[in-house]
């Protein structure tokens, strides 16, 4: 059934998918294959989620026949595969209240006042709205968005720059190693001489060091210096005692703060702030109501993109037979079904 929208009513539409990081896309792929459309809702400004928005220039290893992708490769593709199935998104907006209609189906209500009437919701919000941690450093948000980054969008944005990376997970390390080619000068900056990123990413990052191609530093930032914005120096406390760092790009990784917001509000069975799931159709603990990626959890879960898709391919076909209780579905396959491959232009 294609959605439809009024000046008046509320989105009708058979599934919304809350969350456009890449399992709410390729969910949309699943679901379009069964004729079922869907509305998506992020709270972010744009589909991709944590990929787009805090690795979109990172290599990831791990998709199937991808030798390597970056995050905003990834995504590109993903757009692209669901493109046949055109898809309506929502961005900038968090869905606020949730409630179930005496025949069967869910009221969703966002932050901008937009409704939508539905008869089945996938939930691939990841980890649920996440905020960088921010450095407790008097005067740091003045520097925010222009000298100081939490994330990575465009790798030449810090070309030619000193940068200074504090954390010591891999966030830190990756980007640190990716960074040191097209910087004018680097320096790594953690509190111990202990690193909880992979064992690879530290050797190599010590062979930087050894060889004078960039710094590490043991200590802690203790204060800000520059005008207008843009950062001229950063001031840390060592064991030697107080120094002062040249550079003009700081990027703090101190983790990420996960929060679910609203969703802890729907009533559904949570564990530390994961959505337990059945592993057969992934539903949550109220009927129709999916969970995929890293929002869910089950016994053996893995958070990985490629988990997160084999989730989307089982909860489509969960939510085909509520969606269309009468229909009979016989399961077929892309490469040799003439229906489907007509679905994706492609005969």
């Amino acid at each position: 059934m294609t959605a439809t929208e009024t000046d008046t009513g509320p989105i009708e539409t058979d599934c919304v998918i809350v969350g456009a990081g890449p399992c709410g896309l390729f969910a949309v792929f699943e679901l379009g294959l069964l004729d079922i459309r869907a509305h998506l809702i992020d709270i972010l400004d744009r589909p991709g989620g944590q990929c787009a928005e805090l690795y979109p220039e990172k290599p990831i290893y791990d998709i199937p026949a991808l030798p390597v992708v970056s995050g905003q490769g990834l995504v590109d593709a993903l757009m692209e595969q669901i493109k046949p199935f055109e898809p309506t998104f929502h961005l900038g907006e968090r869905v606020d209240a949730l409630e179930r209609l005496p025949d069967g189906r869910f009221r969703l209500r966002t932050d901008r006042d937009k409704e939508f009437v539905t008869k089945v919701i996938v939930i691939a919000a990841g980890g649920g709205s996440f905020t960088p941690k921010r450095p407790p450093l008097p005067g740091i948000e003045a520097f925010e968005g222009q000298s100081v980054f939490y994330s990575v969008r465009r790798m030449s944005d810090f070309e030619g720059r000193d940068i200074l990376i504090v954390g010591g997970g891999d966030s830190a390390l990756d980007w640190t190693l990716n960074l040191q080619p097209i910087a004018r000068s680097l320096t790594l900056m953690h509190r111990r001489d202990e690193f909880r990123g992979a064992p690879h990413s530290v050797e190599k990052m010590r062979q930087l060091v050894a060889s004078g191609a960039m710094k590490l530093v043991i200590g802690q930032m203790t204060g800000l210096e520059g005008e207008n914005g843009e950062l001229a120096k950063v001031h840390v406390k060592t064991k030697a005692g107080d120094e002062t760092l040249v550079a003009d790009r700081l990027m703090p990784f101190f983790g990420l703060t996960m929060k679910l917001g609203p969703l802890a509000d729907w009533g559904l069975n949570l564990e530390e702030n994961l959505i337990p799931v059945d592993t057969e159709k992934f539903e949550t603990s109220e009927p129709g109501i999916f969970a995929i990626g890293d929002i869910n959890t089950y016994p053996g879960k893995l958070k990985l993109i490629l988990s997160g898709f084999h989730e989307a391919a089982l909860m489509a076909q969960a939510a085909n037979r509520v969606i269309y209780p009468d229909r009979k579905v016989v399961f077929q396959y892309t490469t040799s079904s003439s229906s489907l491959q007509k679905k994706l232009g492609v005969r």
